[in-house]
């Protein structure tokens, strides 16, 4: 009864328009009190919650990201993609997976990247003839890299809530896969871009392509300084976060000198409101993680997907379909704290390493950013586009079905996410 309780405050919540973390609360507070617990329990798990030093590494990445955006470090970067993959028949579509491979990696966030490369890719594709719904396809479904490709706010946040999870084993982690899933999709993006008879773009030579790169150097450093201050153990994620910001600062002010006053006060604004409403959402999820124990979900759960099937294809199937519907409905943030603790005993006791449940758990909320009804990427995408949802979605199953089939190789083959890692050790 405590449980149903639990989760029809939280349903409730969402039906009537709460945000998230207001649903994740009210679903808390109602369970302790139906349990009789002390409601100052529920306070000091949710100051816990957020009590993490790693957890400070988040608004600087944000911040980071931020200052890219506004600070022309996209259109550098898509001019590199461009110059290298721009040739290519149906070129424009994949220049938008590439720069969003190399976006993502710097920003660490799938809807800033489909805001900054979607306004400057989207209205050149639509002008060199490309259809919208491809334009806007490409561009919202390659922004996934941003999630999987560190640095990944998420992939700390995901750290957090299994607990002990190293973020820099993490961040190596998600390379491979990133890069799997951005080839599977600009092959996709590619044969569609040929059967529809999409232009072209003729090479720039080697030299434009050095230039491009040339360019772009400070710009990529940015991810250079934030992985690599990470992976060498000289730089904890935080620290490297700050170093991360204050270097987006000073190659988008004096290098790039593209970041005015009125665009860092943007920059700052936009990160203040995303770092307040992740660090709300954790707050809270914390609570609400704390009755799931209670409640011994983890082991009710286990027990239900053994009684299904014992077979570990069978059960790691049906964890993948359960996270991608999840997606399509809840918050990422909300649903990496939720549901690992849920998810991941299980998968441990089958033999699958934390590092890669972890990837298998971006690519599946990733893809549910670009899914109706609540993806975010789809609906920034679709308005930068200037088309309905409806016409974005009638023609994207094959960047849906890219996605999956990169999906289906992590969780199935240890190799993608386990190697990199292994190197490591």
């Amino acid at each position: 009864m405590g449980l149903a309780l639990l989760f029809g405050l939280f349903f409730l919540g969402l039906i009537a328009g709460m945000p998230v973390a207001f649903a994740l609360g009210l679903a808390t507070v109602g369970g302790f009190l139906y349990e009789g617990l002390p409601l100052f329990i529920a306070f000091q798990r949710i100051l816990s919650g957020i009590s993490v030093f790693s957890l400070l590494a988040i608004p600087f990445f944000i911040f980071a990201g931020e200052l890219m955006m506004q600070g022309g470090i996209a259109a550098r970067l898509v001019r590199l993609a461009a110059s290298a993959v721009g040739f290519m028949r149906g070129g424009l579509g994949v220049v938008n997976v590439a720069s969003s491979m190399l976006f993502g990696g710097i920003s660490g966030s799938a809807v800033a990247d489909t805001s900054a490369l979607g306004s400057i890719l989207v209205p050149v594709m639509k002008e060199k003839g490309y259809d919208a719904d491809y334009a806007v396809n490409v561009t919202v479904t390659s922004s996934v890299a941003g999630v999987v490709i560190p640095p990944s706010h998420n992939m700390i946040l995901y750290a957090v809530a299994a607990g002990g999870v190293s973020v820099s084993n993490l961040f190596i982690a998600g390379i491979l896969p990133g890069i799997l899933m951005c080839v599977i999709l600009g092959v996709v993006a590619w044969a569609i871009a040929v059967r529809r008879g999409y232009p072209g773009e003729p090479f720039p030579g080697f030299r434009a392509l050095g230039i491009s790169f040339l360019v772009a150097i400070p710009g990529l450093l940015t991810a250079v300084i934030i992985v690599g201050g990470v992976l060498s153990g000289v730089m904890t994620v935080t620290e490297s976060g700050a170093f991360g910001a204050i270097w987006a600062i000073l190659v988008t002010a004096f290098v790039y000198r593209e970041l005015t006053w009125d665009k860092f006060v943007l920059a700052v604004v936009a990160a203040v409101r995303t770092t307040a409403l992740v660090m709300i959402l954790v707050a809270t999820a914390s609570a609400f993680a704390y009755l799931l124990a209670l409640y011994r979900v983890p082991d009710l759960l286990a027990t239900s997907v053994t009684m299904i099937s014992d077979n570990p294809i069978v059960i790691l199937l049906l964890l993948n379909v359960t996270l991608l519907v999840l997606g399509m409905i809840m918050d990422m943030a909300a649903l990496i704290l939720i549901c690992t603790p849920i998810f991941l005993p299980v998968v441990t006791d089958l033999g699958m390493d934390p590092l890669q449940f972890g990837v298998i758990l971006m690519m599946n909320l990733g893809l549910g950013l670009c899914t109706p009804p609540v993806g975010a990427c789809l609906f920034v995408g679709c308005v930068v586009g200037g088309i309905r949802i409806d016409q974005a979605v009638r023609t994207i199953l094959p960047f849906y079905a890219a996605i999956i089939v990169a999906l289906m190789l992590v969780t199935y083959v240890p190799f993608f996410s386990m190697y990199l890692p292994s190197l490591f050790d």
